[in-house]
């Protein structure tokens, strides 16, 4: 089976292939390894996966001299062309499109980064798919469309019309776009809302990377909304656990849906959107307090009030997803926390 992995040096995409490498399947992963955070953190985790950055040219495919079933091509997901050729020259039995402009702040600074990566960027994949009839699509939402939702745990079938980042508008987006193009050509697609990943070869962008910093540093850390705000915090490897579980279970048309009485969550296109989330939300002073307890260093905290964008609280109802692969996040913080200290202090050597 091949699959093709987008965001190949990021987080959550470089886990994902280092799992399917594992498991015996073929795989070649893009990314344009941009500068929205030090590029260094992605070639080394490309590293992991046999890539040398040295050979790393632009829309050059590039066998890894570690695992034989892996290849590696630099390429601009908004480039319509290239994406286009990347179809025709390879079939993919999956497509697992995890690529994208992150960040809820950035956002507000680089707006067009986003629409430009995740709304075209991703209108090329959804071509791609629809020319090369995939078999199934698996493309990453997040948390952040659930916006002022204030109904928790938060549901697939609540209604998720009011983001308030334009990140979050664009996953929106994505989904509405994925959806059409589920119905309008019959692919199976299906869409994981993350809730706040982490663990070791994190983004440096997110708190438990910018804490475990700061802390061992002897840095204050900023400590928004004056602490209360919740996260339900999932640890990358339920994370990858989920992707490639769900990624085997083509999504069907649904019959029994109901026009009178829709729900978002399903439809009678083969396409479904699924919470994946650890199900425990943690308030963010007692996270912090887990951070200096696994470190053993208590934190200098600035008090600072809620951000733009960000919200109040992420809680994930993740029971669709339990219900479809058997299977549910469930890695402990505690656990979660030391191993992502253990590989900070290693990879950084503090």
């Amino acid at each position: 089976m091949n699959i093709l992995v987008t965001g190949a040096a990021g987080f959550i995409g470089f886990s994902v292939i280092r799992k399917l490498l594992s498991l015996g399947y073929k795989v070649i992963g893009i990314d344009n390894i941009n500068s929205y955070y030090d590029p260094t953190l992605k070639y080394d985790r490309l590293k992991i996966l046999g890539i040398s950055s040295e050979d790393i040219e632009w829309n050059k495919k590039i066998s890894s001299v570690i695992y034989p079933d892996f290849s590696f091509i630099r390429m601009n997901l908004e480039d319509n062309d290239d994406i286009s050729k990347l179809f025709q020259d390879y079939y993919f039995n999956i497509v697992i499109h995890l690529g994208a402009q992150a960040g809820v702040r950035h956002s507000l600074v680089n707006p067009h980064a986003y629409i430009s990566s995740n709304i075209n960027g991703f209108l090329n994949i959804l071509e791609g798919c629809r020319f090369s009839k995939v078999d199934h699509l698996v493309f990453a939402s997040s948390s952040s469309v659930y916006g002022l939702n204030g109904k928790v745990p938060f549901s697939e079938k609540d209604n998720i019309a009011h983001p308030i980042s334009l990140y979050a508008a664009t996953k929106k987006s994505n989904e509405l776009m994925a959806h059409a193009y589920s119905h309008l050509f019959n692919i199976p697609i299906t869409g994981l809302r993350f809730f706040t990943v982490y663990g070791p070869w994190g983004r440096p962008d997110m708190s438990p990377f910018l804490f475990i910093d700061s802390i061992l540093r002897n840095k204050p850390i900023k400590v928004f909304n004056n602490g209360e705000m919740w996260r339900d915090f999932t640890f990358i490897d339920d994370i990858v656990e989920g992707i490639i579980r769900i990624s085997t279970i083509i999504p069907e048309k649904c019959e029994n849906w109901d026009p009178k009485n829709p729900d978002p969550s399903f439809s009678p296109a083969p396409y479904r959107i699924y919470n994946i989330g650890n199900q425990h939300p943690i308030k963010l002073i007692d996270y912090i307090e887990c951070i200096e307890k696994t470190i053993g260093r208590e934190a200098e905290k600035e008090f600072m009030p809620m951000q733009p964008g960000d919200v109040v609280r992420t809680y994930a109802d993740s029971s669709a997803l339990a219900s479809a692969t058997n299977f549910v996040p469930s890695t402990p913080l505690e656990e979660g926390i030391r191993k992502t200290v253990e590989w900070f202090r290693g990879y950084y050597k503090l």
